[in-house]
């Protein structure tokens, strides 16, 4: 990637292709008819099928000037104009990349949205282009390292827009320097039961590198080990200094059981980390009907005794009093022959 040692170039006219544009493949880049951005493929990109680079990738130290071009196509039959902008990269709340809109600057114009890598970008006179029918546009740009800046990875985009619809190529930026892939595992919870289950956390990015990181899931109850999943690549880059909320699938979930669960997350460049959560998984529509049939065999079982008892014969008065007390009988004298 060649290096330039000022901003001369900042000036370089616009190179653009009169020829004829027949789209013939459609760049990766679009997104729907009309105009597609993508980068210029160089010579290492030649020898791929189509001749394309899916992304820039740029590397040098602090106080580098770092060049590349872009490639706008317009396939249609009248004129188009887009403008050009550099924006910081980031990831959205569930992972996905992003890059930051674009900010208000005097005179109505807009201009690059961040103060990381995408404001690094210029495309000195070319920031607006106007692209005949038919025709495809080579627009250099620059990319400026501050001398201060810190080694790794530095997400950042080009943004081209017109009439409100924006494409964005992504910028892979390394700045020389000692890396560190590092990361943690927060917030572990457990949603729902059985083949439902899900497993909720947190990912944040403690080094300065990009990761790819693969999960592996493990879970213990009370009867022993219960199925989990292993070695899976998870569908999201994790930038540096960013904090993602994900969810995993636990089809293997027991439906009744307490169970701790340990994610297990890796990524290249040794990063490691584990995190657990427990939870009690209990079928509560299984409760609720166990309640109420139990609720039913009570109240049939009170019926029952309220029954019997209603049935049993009740006392006669008459009969079980005791006898009427009567006259009490003199007693008795012993004769013994004398006079009283």
């Amino acid at each position: 990637m060649p290096v330039l040692p000022t901003l001369r170039r900042l000036g370089v006219p616009l190179l653009a292709a009169a020829a004829l544009y027949a789209a013939a493949a459609t760049p990766a880049a679009a997104e729907e008819p009309g105009w597609t951005a993508e980068p210029l493929a160089g010579p290492a990109a030649a020898a791929r099928p189509g001749g394309d680079r899916p992304f820039f990738y740029l590397s040098g130290i602090p106080g580098n000037v770092l060049e590349d071009r872009l490639a706008l196509a317009n396939t249609t039959d009248r004129e188009r104009t887009i403008t050009l902008r550099g924006a910081d990269a980031y990831n959205t709340a569930d992972g996905a990349f992003a890059v930051r809109p674009a900010e208000p600057a005097a005179g109505g114009r807009s201009q690059g949205g961040g103060t990381g890598a995408g404001s690094w970008i210029s495309f000195g006179a070319g920031a607006t282009v106007k692209i005949p029918p038919r025709t495809r546009a080579v627009v250099p740009f620059t990319l400026t390292v501050p001398p201060a800046s810190p080694p790794g990875d530095h997400p950042a985009a080009v943004v081209a827009a017109e009439g409100g619809h924006e494409v964005g190529v992504r910028i892979h930026l390394r700045v020389s320097g000692p890396t560190l892939a590092a990361l943690t595992v927060e917030d572990v919870a457990v949603r729902g039961r059985g083949s439902a289950a899900v497993v909720s956390y947190t990912l944040v990015n403690r080094g300065n590198v990009a990761l790819a990181p693969e999960l592996d899931l493990a879970g213990e109850g009370l009867f022993g080990e219960v199925p989990g999943r292993t070695g899976r690549a998870l569908p999201v880059e994790l930038l540096p200094g960013q904090r993602v909320e994900l969810t995993e699938p636990w089809p293997g979930a027991p439906l009744l059981d307490r169970v701790d669960v340990t994610l297990t997350v890796t990524a290249p460049g040794g990063a490691r980390a584990a995190a657990s959560g427990s939870r009690w998984l209990v079928p509560w529509n299984l409760v609720g009907w166990t309640g109420a049939g139990l609720l039913a065999l009570g109240g049939a079982a009170a019926a029952a005794l309220y029954l019997v008892r209603a049935r049993r014969p009740r006392p006669d008065p008459a009969h079980d009093a005791p006898p009427a007390a009567g006259p009490v009988p003199a007693p008795d004298h012993e004769l013994t022959g004398a006079s009283r």
